[in-house]
């Protein structure tokens, strides 16, 4: 039973970060080199808009920035789940190397595979998936203890190790590559948002249409899984099963991301850890709000890395480990 106050207090936070959210959108659609004041927005959305600020609005800005929402909300739920299936609160699909072998996976396909140029997009986030969950499946397999389960410090080296070897790997992967391919394969480690025309939204939208709902509904098998391992067996709980499906829910939500955003981690970290300081740990309130941070951060760094650094276009994965290396450090120090 959620006590009254707290789903006030949670559908009161969610309206806030929805507001803000949809005012970030708004100015994101205000900002580039082409200007589009507010009432042109307006205007062009009801259609009376000129073939530019159609084509700047809906061919250019809008796809970014949905796509854009999509991935964080995507790269949010993925850390929320790790976290709860770990019982970890640094467990993150970039942090612990899950991204890092999705992007492995993309790199061998993009650069050693025939592509054809229809079919590519479609195959990137199944690529990015084999290559995450294979990763997953080791460093789940080498943190493992038969007598505790999962060792949450085993867990975060193990995948920091597995993240700096992919790292290396990618080096030697593209040492040999043309100049073309690898100029793609660099951007894609840093976190460039490159798929940013509507047909990336219709591959990574399903995946959360399918994927989301899921979630909710083995919220409280997340709720059960926080306790201890003996009390989770005692209600029933078939702990293996559900830590199983939930691993493959969270690395298809993190391939699916990374695939058309890069390597962008500390969003899976942020967004679950905002929302439980605000609602506390219980899933089913705090779910709604770090989905929707999650777009929110992912969207305000790319826009900081688009627009207002006088660096050129940085990075959004740059900006974004900026802001969550340093809360990373504060987080390990005080666990």
């Amino acid at each position: 039973m959620i006590h009254p106050s707290l789903i006030r207090k949670q559908r009161v936070l969610l309206g806030f970060f929805s507001t803000v959210l949809i005012l970030t959108v708004v100015i994101g659609l205000q900002l580039g080199d082409s200007t589009v004041a507010f009432e042109r927005i307006i205007a062009t959305f009801i259609g009376q808009g000129t073939f530019e600020e159609e084509f700047v609005l809906f061919s250019i800005r809008l796809p970014r920035i949905v796509i854009t929402i999509l991935a964080g909300v995507a790269l949010a739920l993925s850390g929320a789940i790790l976290q709860a299936v770990t019982k970890n609160d640094l467990a993150d699909p970039g942090i612990i190397g899950i991204n890092s072998g999705a992007g492995v996976a993309v790199a061998i396909y993009f650069l050693y595979c025939p592509i054809d140029s229809g079919s590519f997009i479609f195959m990137l986030p199944f690529v990015a998936f084999l290559g995450a969950f294979l990763t997953a499946g080791m460093i789940y397999a080498l943190s493992y203890r038969k007598q505790s389960g999962i060792e949450p410090v085993r867990l975060v080296l193990t995948g920091v190790g597995f993240s700096m070897a992919f790292s290396g790997l990618m080096v030697v992967l593209i040492s040999s590559a043309e100049r073309e391919k690898v100029d793609f394969i660099v951007q894609w480690m840093a976190g460039d948002i490159w798929g940013t025309d509507w047909p990336f939204v219709y591959i990574l939208l399903p995946w959360l249409l399918f994927l989301v709902p899921v979630i909710f509904w083995l919220a409280n098998s997340m709720n059960i899984l926080s306790l201890h391992q003996q009390a989770s067996v005692g209600v029933g709980l078939r702990i293996e099963k559900v830590r199983l499906i939930l691993l493959l829910i969270a690395v298809a939500l993190a391939a699916s991301a990374v695939s058309v955003t890069g390597g962008i981690s500390f969003i899976g970290l942020l967004a679950p850890h905002l929302a439980k300081q605000l609602v506390g740990p219980r899933t089913q309130l705090y779910l709604p709000i770090c989905l929707v941070i999650g777009g929110w951060l992912l969207l305000v760094a790319d826009l900081i890395g688009m627009n207002l650094l006088q660096v050129g276009n940085v990075p959004a994965g740059i900006v974004v480990a900026l802001i969550g290396a340093p809360y990373f450090v504060y987080l390990l120090m005080r666990k």
